[in-house]
């Protein structure tokens, strides 16, 4: 039966749990932030208590958050300490790997056959020295990850070893051996200095550490890309390969409940432009996700929840894989997911993108030269030249091209060829730099190209010089919504002198935004 004070001596009177559920390798003279709300200061702490012999945990900010390690993860996990006190226990057990031995199996004398040795100094805290013997994959030892769609090259990438034995020693230093067997495989994922053990087919010890495991765990770090689109943060090394055999980049931390370290998703943000939650289905895994995504909100992290029942069986990545499931299905579920996030920018696709089978109305030809169009519908066409070049002539032979309801004659529109306006749509003309006397002359002008008498009730020549440069833009904008209504549409708009709507037409901003307009 697993006992408190077993828990306790395994993990350096609580040290070691303290600092595993807080992502960081706890130091006793700095204070920490409080994993429990906004703490904008680290008001928080690990200190030794004389008294218990335990390691306890303090807020100065807020002292109704103090305790021990049990204590903590009941706070964590949102568990009633004395009544989930058991449950907490097996939590701790299972997650850091603290595996009591029964009596008779830490009595197990260590065989003396040679082994791949890497012996540890026992001088360094938490450190257990370890051996193995690796063997060759085999078919069989293949067929547990081909299951998942992992295979040979993608276990030799990520140092996932097959091994035929495995030998360490508990914290109080018993010795103990485990052996491979068709029926209960041992595979090992191994670091620099240290070793994980995954005995998939065992109902107890699944997980074992040897040497010293870094602080934070996090497997997959080394072979991700300097750059890519999306990282996968996901509950464990199976969910990390099984994304890895499709060309996806992912990273697991010790456990879905290992407090994810700031310093390593902020530099992560750096890298990759969606980083995403891909923890179990299960209540475990919703809930830590979940307060993951809460946590680490400033980082702009996310959750992707995979369709599965969350039992056993059908929980994690790697299971939606076994299920059938392929690269391509995952893929629509990521284009779910970002189709949520910009669900505003989808609505605007929908409106821009090009229906092929509906094409839209081809614009119009308004003024053209020797049927080369230079005006056209909905564009802006612009007359530039210097004071005293023409320009209001040019526009004089636009205009009363526009006022026709058949084509002018190409004299008396300058060799223009000017589309007519026999639905008598509106035609606007803004003058802001002439005064109201030349301003009615070339409207004389303009009536006599179109062999006109009177101004069609249509046309609206509009003198804008007197009005500021505020006042002549909102003029403009109004009074084109009023004639579009009067007149059933627009045919032509003429603005004659755009500059002198703005300040300066050297002022970038500004030139920008009256074009935009």
């Amino acid at each position: 039966m697993i006992d408190k004070e077993q828990v306790l001596a395994l993990t350096d009177q609580g040290l070691n749990i303290f600092s595993h559920y807080l992502g960081f390798e706890v130091n006793l003279h700095r204070n920490f932030r409080s994993p429990f709300y906004d703490d904008r200061r680290a008001s928080c702490h690990i200190y030794y208590d004389k008294k218990s012999s335990t390691y306890k945990y303090y807020d100065h900010g807020d002292p109704s958050y103090a305790g021990d390690c049990f204590w903590f993860v009941a706070q964590l996990r949102g568990i009633d300490l004395r009544a989930g006190f058991r449950e907490i226990l097996q939590i701790i057990v299972q997650e850091l790997g603290l595996h009591i031995l029964a009596e008779e199996q830490a009595k197990k004398p260590v065989a003396t056959e040679t082994l791949h040795t890497s012996t540890l100094s026992e001088s360094v805290q938490d450190e257990l020295p370890y051996s193995f013997e690796i063997q060759p994959f085999d078919d069989g030892l293949l067929a547990y990850w081909a299951h998942y769609g992992i295979y040979e090259d993608t276990l030799r990438r990520f140092r996932v070893r097959s091994l035929k034995s495995y030998r360490s020693q508990t914290k109080e230093g018993k010795p103990f051996e485990l052996k491979a067997s068709p029926t209960e495989p041992i595979y090992a994922y191994i670091g620099d200095g240290y070793i994980k053990i995954y005995r998939p087919n065992s109902s107890k010890m699944r997980f074992l550490y040897g040497g010293r495991m870094p602080s934070p765990y996090c497997f997959g770090m080394e072979q991700l890309p300097s750059k890519g689109d999306m990282l996968f943060i996901t509950g464990g090394e199976k969910d990390v390969l099984s994304l890895s055999a499709r060309h996806f980049h992912a990273i697991c931390f010790n456990s879905e409940t290992a407090q994810i370290p700031e310093r390593i998703i902020e530099s992560l943000q750096l890298r990759f432009r969606h980083i995403i939650l891909l923890y179990d289905s299960d209540a475990t895994g919703l809930r830590e996700a979940q307060r993951q995504v809460g946590r680490l909100s400033a980082y702009h992290v996310k959750q992707l929840q995979l369709p599965l029942k969350g039992t056993k069986s059908e929980k994690d990545i790697s299971d939606y894989f076994a299920l059938g499931n392929e690269g391509a299905d995952f893929r629509g579920l990521l284009n779910t997911l970002l189709s949520q996030m910009y669900t505003q920018t989808m609505m605007l696709l929908r409106s821009c993108e090009i229906d092929y089978d509906n094409p839209p109305d081809a614009s119009k030809s308004l003024v053209a030269v020797n049927g080369v169009p230079l005006g056209t519908q909905d564009n802006l066409f612009c007359i530039t030249g210097g004071e005293g070049t023409g320009k209001s002539n040019y526009v004089s032979a636009i205009l009363a091209g526009a006022l026709a309801q058949q084509r002018l004659e190409a004299e008396l529109t300058l060799g223009l060829e000017v589309t007519p306006n026999p639905k008598r749509l509106a035609v606007l003309h803004y003058d802001t730099e002439q005064s109201e006397a030349q301003l009615h002359k070339n409207l004389g002008k303009t009536l006599r190209r179109a062999s006109l008498t009177a101004v069609p009730d249509f046309y609206h020549s509009l003198y804008l010089a007197s009005l500021s440069r505020k006042d002549r833009l909102k003029l403009i904008q109004e009074s084109m919504d009023i004639f579009h209504h009067k007149h059933g549409g627009i045919h032509l708009v003429v603005i004659d002198g755009i500059a002198d709507l703005i300040r300066s037409a050297n002022d970038e901003t500004e030139s920008i935004a009256i074009v935009d307009e």
